[in-house]
């Protein structure tokens, strides 16, 4: 049996990452060894415990991801690192492979995308954008989401912010609602998709690519 793939998260959106962890422990080839928070607390985990491959944050506390990615691969240059961010401008992209990252993603893959680039990497391959994807509101794409979940557009809308991170009082004042409204749209999302937790709700929005 082939050794899996060992992981360490590193992102400070902490439901992100637990879904994202969630997510990446029904795959029989890859182990979740850790999730963190910051750089700093980063290079502690690499140095602890020698993953084979990093998913890495840009936007992290004290120390961000780039920075974190030098020292990590100075340090342990086997150790494969794919960034995962929200920004897709093309000075991060290089700025991230000058520093060592073996590929970068956006945010809004879908898990087959990720599960694929995970492999490739840890493989020995590399994997970057060829180039910069439009941002484009697919209208007909969105409507057929919409309709196979019996989605409103402002749940649909919610997904996102739920995504980031955003908290109810945060989409609250982002949306112009009130938090008791948001919290009413959260849990009709989650009845209608019979979800239980926000680390289950966190994996459908990744296996979907929202």
């Amino acid at each position: 049996m082939n050794t899996p793939i060992t992981i360490i998260i590193a992102d400070d959106h902490s439901l992100f990452a637990e879904g994202l962890s969630t997510l990446l422990k029904d795959e029989k080839d890859m182990n979740v060894l850790a999730i963190v928070s910051n750089g700093r607390a980063l290079i502690d985990a690499v140095r602890n415990q020698q993953p084979h491959l990093v998913l890495l944050d840009i936007n992290m506390p004290l120390l961000n991801g780039l920075d974190a990615m030098k020292r990590i691969k100075q340090e342990y240059p086997k150790v494969k690192i794919l960034m995962l961010s929200t920004y897709g401008e093309e000075h991060l992209i290089e700025a991230a492979k000058s520093n060592g990252a073996n590929g970068y993603l956006l945010k809004n893959t879908n898990k087959e995308e990720l599960l694929q680039v995970i492999r490739l990497i840890a493989a020995g391959q590399s994997s970057f954008p060829y180039r910069l994807s439009p941002v484009i509101n697919s209208f007909e794409k969105d409507d057929n989401f919409l309709k196979k979940f019996n989605f409103s557009r402002r749940e649909f809308q919610l997904l996102g912010f739920i995504k980031q991170g955003f908290t109810n009082a945060q989409i609250a004042e982002a949306v112009h609602l009130s938090i008791y409204t948001v919290e009413t749209h959260r849990k009709n999302i989650m009845h209608k998709l019979n979800l239980n937790s926000p680390t289950a709700l966190m994996k459908f929005i990744l296996e979907n690519g929202l």
